[in-house]
């Protein structure tokens, strides 16, 4: 790893430079690029907001950023300044990025590419540790002649341009911009520091370390073949002879430090295995392969059994029946889907999550089929155990007409998640089935707020406040008191924003 200069300090991990340092761009600063490049992801018509994804993801990525902080390369000053969000999209390639401010972006092809959670947790500890150790930070300061409004829409250009050249020139917005493009991406020593710091950080969160060789493995494989964009992760995050060499060291070390697992560790792993495979197969049918592909996975479902066979085939056909279960249902064959879903179901028994997540897509497919869901008698929202079931639940609920309830459940959830924008969008339908409707709009507005779409949020609770006028009985003191001071913190915010990006520009 390259040395810092004389007289920087370093942080707890011993290879951070302190926030202070003027080596490195503000965390406000950095923060307010990345919140430009989100809510641009917001709006982009691959972003998808999957529950069941990504109550998955985050049971990897939550251990990451608990290990990051227990090791120091966390600090806890970038803890609460930066987002620390990830987003799915649906692409079919294969990559991982990190951007400014803590956010990060996941192709579904990724997931659905990786063999196991640990591959997967490779990667992401990998991608954390680029924001932990404030690479993005220095390659920006490096940049220090362009304005952050001019590294938003650069970043921008390089996202898009895996999709469409023509979208990539039009966000990237000048030939300056397209001059320097290349310098932001990451350093040999920079790629080799995130490998060692997040093989520590992915391995103390508990992951195993063969995780990072597998995904290694995958990576040498692609970039021996002639490169057709299924890879851009390796334009980004290019493989070099010393990477490669200190990552077999690191696995060397640590698989001869590794004790036996146990039997009960070895079941476990059997488990998250079975998981991983259906979470992939829902993954490689959400990015929209196309119809023919659809229907390949229906016809490798049917042509699986039922009956018990060895652990390695049964973790197979937990993917291959997950997918065609769900791949039948986008093709509108639900008689089809329910069977493949009961298969899958006797398959999972035993397996707490994943017959969990197998009850999930039965529930999934009868709001996809238009139907209320057989199971909605015996759902209590009130027991949600997951962001995935309180969302299925409240969309089967509102089909049931059982608005109240669902109102009620959310506007729990979204006291404590005020982020989530889906559960605004679900609040707002619950209350304008009740007539609520000045609610409704508010929590419309909340919803468009989470996706930093502050003046969308600014003109919908201007309608409300319109509504209230024009009918003083369609809500109570504290509603209109609440609507009020939303409406001047978000003015507050839109003003302050048109500041920051004339003084930006």
């Amino acid at each position: 790893m390259a040395q810092a200069p004389a007289g920087v300090s370093r942080g707890a991990s011993g290879s951070l430079p302190s926030l202070g340092d003027n080596l490195e761009l503000a965390a406000g600063a950095e923060r307010r690029i990345g919140d430009r490049i989100a809510a641009s992801i917001y709006r982009d018509p691959d972003y998808i907001d999957d529950p069941v994804l990504g109550d998955y993801v985050q049971t990897i990525w939550q251990p990451l950023m608990t290990a990051a902080k227990a090791r120091g390369e966390l600090n806890p000053e970038l803890a609460e300044r930066f987002a620390w969000e990830l987003f799915l999209l649906r692409d079919r390639s294969i990559n991982a990025f990190a951007l400014p401010g803590g956010y990060f972006g996941v192709h579904l092809g990724l997931i659905g590419a990786v063999s196991s959670r640990d591959e997967l947790a490779a990667v992401l500890g990998h991608e954390l540790s680029h924001v932990t150790q404030r690479h993005i930070s220095r390659l920006i300061t490096q940049q220090a002649r362009m304005t952050p409004w001019v590294i938003g829409a650069m970043i921008l250009g390089a996202l898009a341009a895996s999709k469409s050249p023509q979208a990539a020139e039009a966000a990237i917005m000048g030939g300056q911009a397209v001059a320097v493009q290349s310098q932001l991406n990451f350093s040999r020593d920079m790629e080799r520091e995130a490998d060692r710091v997040g093989f520590g950080v992915m391995t103390d969160a508990g992951f195993d370390s063969r995780g990072v060789g597998s995904m290694f493995e995958k990576l040498q494989q692609a970039s021996r073949i002639n490169d057709n964009g299924s890879f851009p992760y390796l334009r980004s995050h290019p493989l070099t002879t010393e990477r490669i060499a200190e990552a077999q060291a690191r696995l060397q070390l640590a698989s001869q430090n590794a004790p036996a697992r146990s039997k009960a560790e070895l079941e476990e792993s059997a488990q998250a295995r079975f998981l991983h495979a259906m979470m992939a197969a829902r993954a490689r049918v959400l990015a929209d392969p196309g119809v023919d592909a659809l229907r390949a996975m229906v016809a490798e479902a049917q042509r699986q059994t039922s009956a018990a066979q060895a652990t390695s085939f049964e973790i197979r056909n937990a993917g291959v029946l997950y997918a065609g279960a769900l791949a039948a249902a986008k093709l509108r064959d639900f008689t089809l889907a329910r069977s493949l879903t009961e298969k899958l179901r006797t398959l999972a028994s035993g397996n707490a999550h994943a017959l969990n997540t197998a009850g999930l897509l039965s529930l999934e497919l009868d709001l996809l089929a238009g139907v209320v869901p057989a199971a909605v008698s015996r759902i209590d929202i009130s027991k949600a155990a997951s962001r995935a079931e309180l969302l299925l639940q409240a969309r089967a609920l509102l089909a049931a007409g059982r608005a109240q309830e669902v109102g009620d459940r959310l506007l729990t959830w979204v006291t404590a998640h005020p982020r989530d924008a889906a559960a605004w969008q679900l609040l707002a339908v619950a209350y304008g089935n009740q007539n609520q409707n000045v609610r409704a709009i508010r929590a419309d507005a909340e919803g468009r707020a989470a996706q930093l779409d502050y003046n969308g949020a600014l003109d919908r609770l201007r309608a409300a406040q319109a509504m209230i006028r024009s009918n003083p009985g369609s809500a109570d003191f504290v509603e209109g008191s609440i609507i009020d001071a939303r409406t001047r913190q978000l003015d507050s915010l839109v003003k302050e924003q048109a500041l920051q990006d004339k003084l930006d520009r």
